[in-house]
């Protein structure tokens, strides 16, 4: 049975809450996504009833993605065990069932589109002794057998900070391993759910790289949630701390009266400078914009082109090697 949620009380930010604002800015606007190529690809997906998060969350870029042969995938269902406060999933308690053919149609869907780059995310699965690393893991193996050359980014949960499950992932052969840290430390308790926590997701992307050190590892935060600069600077210093690779930042978009409100609408210019400032902190690469997503085209063509010279270095002997 599926979880209601309830009307959460706004955040403060200091001695007094930030008024909601009440209009959403020019620059959020967007056109909802249309054509053949749309419909196919979504007549596509209900018949082997796969959910993508580019529908689940509302994704402004949809269109642009499939498009572009960029897709994220979600897998293990599509009820969480958890009830993060942002968002719009729904929540409840999935009793241990999973779709045993679930990675197969994964991989035959990624070659109908035409995908060339596929991020698989997923509910939490806390019901599941491995967190749902297997099942990653299994649809990894079936996509990567099924298109050749496809690159996989996996965009997991905390995974309740199991090593094994880390280890299980890594040895499918994923490309990027990519886990959301979502806000800044002081607003994380409300943000996310409680069995979350802003440590756990530091500490789970540490292990990631210390496993294996090569691993490209990605991470976002949502901003407009009562965040000071200053906290945001911590953050982002937190991520680079732990080796994180790839930073996407966006703006959070409520996606009905019963989450959080919004605080804050960031301008593009704003967007811009903490760019900047993440990409002096050694970032390899940042996707900063109010339409920004944790899976975001420009940061895939990034990490494509990044994964291609890395595979192509290789190829190339050194002189120690002739």
């Amino acid at each position: 049975m599926t979880e209601t949620r309830k009307k959460s009380p706004p955040l403060t930010q200091g001695k007094a809450a930030r008024v909601q604002p009440t209009r959403k800015p020019s620059w959020l606007k967007m056109q909802l996504p249309t054509g053949d190529n749309f419909v196919r690809i979504t007549n596509m997906l209900r018949e082997k009833k796969l959910h993508t998060v580019c529908e689940e969350a509302r994704c402004p870029n949809l269109g642009e993605c499939w498009g572009s042969g960029t897709a994220t995938m979600m897998v293990l269902g599509e009820v969480c065990t958890r009830g993060c406060k942002f968002c719009a999933v729904k929540t409840g308690d999935p009793k241990g069932l999973l779709d045993s053919q679930e990675p197969q149609k994964v991989a035959d869907a990624s070659a109908l589109m035409g995908l060339r780059y596929l991020v698989l995310t997923s509910v939490d699965r806390d019901d599941l002794e491995d967190g749902g690393a297997n099942h990653f893991a299994a649809c990894v193996r079936a996509t990567k057998d099924r298109v050749p050359g496809i690159l996989i980014e996996c965009l997991t949960p905390d995974f309740q900070g199991k090593t094994a499950s880390i280890q299980s992932l890594l040895d499918a052969g994923l490309d990027v391993f990519a886990h959301n840290l979502e806000t800044v430390r002081r607003l994380s308790p409300r943000v996310r759910d409680k069995r979350a926590s802003y440590d756990l997701s530091l500490q789970f992307l540490a292990q990631i790289k210390k496993l294996s050190p090569s691993m490209v590892t990605k991470s976002s935060l949502m901003l407009g949630l009562g965040e000071s600069e200053r906290e945001l600077d911590e953050a982002m210093k937190d991520l680079r701390d732990v080796g994180v690779d790839v930073l996407t930042l966006g703006q959070y978009l409520r996606p009905s009266l019963l989450h959080l409100p919004v605080r804050e609408y960031i301008s593009p210019a704003r967007f811009s400078a903490l760019k900047n400032r993440a990409l002096s902190l050694g970032f390899a690469y940042v996707a900063a914009g109010p339409l920004v997503r944790s899976s975001y085209k420009a940061a895939e063509l990034f990490l494509e082109s990044r994964l291609a010279e890395s595979k192509l270095e290789l190829k190339v002997p050194r002189d120690s090697d002739c």
